[in-house]
């Protein structure tokens, strides 16, 4: 009998911890978890409020700013429908560059500007991240369709 209650104690702890272990890799998939969404997206109120996203598209044409510290920088993505302002304080990739592809990591602020804490370039002139070129695609697709013919 004593052996038969060992038993059962052991299986409840071993399903306890396998439980406890589970839960732990799931929280910490959570917290790392980040979505990616287009300047549209965003303007449309889907991105989340509180918490870090990827946005990405294309760095407009004359909208890079450099503040005087010259650590501060503050730039307008576009997917060629909408736009959204950010900010990010720190070096730039070396190719990043105007009017080509920008994916930035961070987070939305009350007055929609977008403070990025990391931002990622393309790294050739052939390469495009998937989600920036399916966001432009999708954004010249629905300004085909808006556009009177």
């Amino acid at each position: 009998m004593k052996s038969r209650h060992q038993r059962l104690l052991l299986v409840l702890a071993a399903v306890t911890l396998l439980g406890l272990a589970t839960w732990f890799i799931l929280s910490a998939f959570q917290k790392n978890l980040v979505f990616f969404f287009t300047p549209s997206q965003v303007i449309a109120g889907e991105a989340p409020q509180n918490a870090n996203f990827r946005i990405g598209g294309m760095v407009e044409a004359g909208s890079l700013q450099r503040d005087a510290d010259g650590i501060s920088v503050q730039f307008v993505i576009t997917d060629r429908v909408q736009k959204v302002l950010a900010r990010y304080r720190g070096s730039l990739p070396d190719l990043f560059k105007e009017g080509k592809g920008v994916v930035a990591q961070g987070k939305l602020t009350q007055q929609g500007i977008f403070l990025a804490d990391q931002v990622l370039a393309k790294h050739d002139e052939n390469y495009m991240p998937p989600e920036a070129k399916y966001a432009i695609d999708q954004a010249k697709q629905a300004r085909s369709l808006a556009k009177p013919e």
